[in-house]
């Protein structure tokens, strides 16, 4: 439901660059701030899952984000929107706060399939929120996408106290905060940690290609798909939007190849089929076959890297797991939000078959990437003569 707040737009730019009158790189925008907004949450108010006691934060959050949603929803323009929409964003990063705790509380040698679990429900909202928001864009109007969200984390918000009082209370154990140094000194160890592991800036670096890849695909993906090829209603939008929810039955296949030490390989293979599928997206732009294939490896791919990324990452430090996760996850949505912004300004420029290039790049320069990985891993384990 929170992540969801994300993604809601991606179908209704054609509609929203109609009502606002603006072009369709302008549109885009909105995208690229709400993940902006993203990552800024990530960076100021996930570390603070370490810091505070999580049930009482989220419930705060929620209730930001549902203030937020309801101005987006009475926006009377295109900038108290785009301000309403980086608000929500920076709030709705509740997911972010149980990932963590979800892997704080599994097992080592079931840990990739523990998060693998969460992270398919987390990955399902955002495939879905597109379909959502066409089917309920074309029934009430854009605005209602937005307050009927807002109805929901007000829904959420209100009831969170006494659903965890009741179930988690007696599902989960206590977990107290892992630190207890001051605010100021949380964002600056969250900084050290970069530093510190080289694989959380690596994996963060990957996943900012594979995220921007796939930012750029699904922000353009509606004016292909309402243009003169194929002239989509919006719920045709998210008809289609659904064939990209088949991707997310991946999850728990990768968590499970990430408990059997196979990140490396599979990362490496996740970004080929990327690449790959990006081509027969500017094969098939005429072809709605070709482009719903497309999409699933895209989201497969994209999904596939991320859970590898976050069992790595989980295993640096257990004790700086939500700092660890924050570092990662404002890495990859900083490439999420400048692959969103340059597949508009690519599909102005050059339609479809430009965007598709762009989408393959990104892939392709995070396997060469890859490759200087797989090379010192084997430096390394060759022994050295005497």
């Amino acid at each position: 439901m929170t992540v969801a707040n994300l993604y809601y737009a991606q179908p209704l730019l054609s509609s929203l660059r109609d009502v606002f009158h603006i072009s369709t790189a302008t549109a885009g925008v909105l995208i690229t701030l709400t993940q902006v907004g993203y990552v800024i949450g990530m960076l100021f108010l996930v570390p603070l899952g370490d810091r505070l006691e999580k049930r009482g934060l989220i419930t705060i959050l929620l209730t930001v984000t549902t203030l937020a949603l309801v101005a987006a929803g009475l926006a009377t323009g295109f900038p108290m929107l785009l301000a309403a929409s980086l608000i929500s964003g920076a709030t709705s990063v509740v997911a972010q706060i149980l990932v963590p705790f979800a892997a704080s509380l599994a097992p080592d040698h079931a840990r990739g399939r523990i998060v693998g679990r969460v992270m398919s429900g987390l990955l399902t909202g955002i495939l879905l929120s597109r379909t959502l928001s066409s089917l309920v864009s074309d029934i009430a109007g854009w605005r209602v996408v937005y307050l009927g969200s807002a109805a929901l984390m007000a829904l959420l918000a209100a009831a969170l106290m006494a659903l965890l009082a009741v179930a988690l209370r007696a599902a989960l154990p206590q977990h107290a905060p892992t630190t207890t140094v001051p605010y100021h000194h949380v964002l600056r160890s969250t900084i050290a940690l970069v530093r510190t592991h080289p694989a959380l800036l690596r994996r963060g670096l990957y996943q900012a290609a594979m995220f921007g890849s796939f930012s750029a695909f699904w922000t353009t993906i509606s004016y292909v798909l309402t243009g003169p090829d194929f002239r989509y209603s919006p719920v045709g939008v998210g008809m289609f939007a659904l064939v990209g929810a088949a991707g997310a039955a991946i999850a728990p296949l990768a968590g499970h190849w990430a408990d059997r030490k196979l990140a490396r390989p599979m990362t490496g293979l996740a970004f080929a089929v990327a690449a790959a599928a990006f081509a027969v997206a500017g094969l098939g732009q005429h072809s709605i076959v070709l482009l719903a294939l497309a999409a699933i490896l895209i989201d497969m791919a994209v999904q596939t890297t991320l859970i590898l990324g976050q069992h790595t990452v989980y295993q640096l430090d257990p004790h700086a797991r939500a700092r660890l996760n924050s570092a990662f996850i404002a890495t990859f949505f900083l490439g999420g939000a400048l692959g969103s912004q340059l597949g508009s300004i690519a599909y102005r420029a050059g339609g479809w078959g430009a965007v598709s290039i762009l989408g393959a790049a990104l892939p392709l320069l995070a396997l060469l990437y890859w490759l200087t990985e797989h090379r010192a891993a084997e430096r390394k384990a060759v022994p050295v003569s005497s």
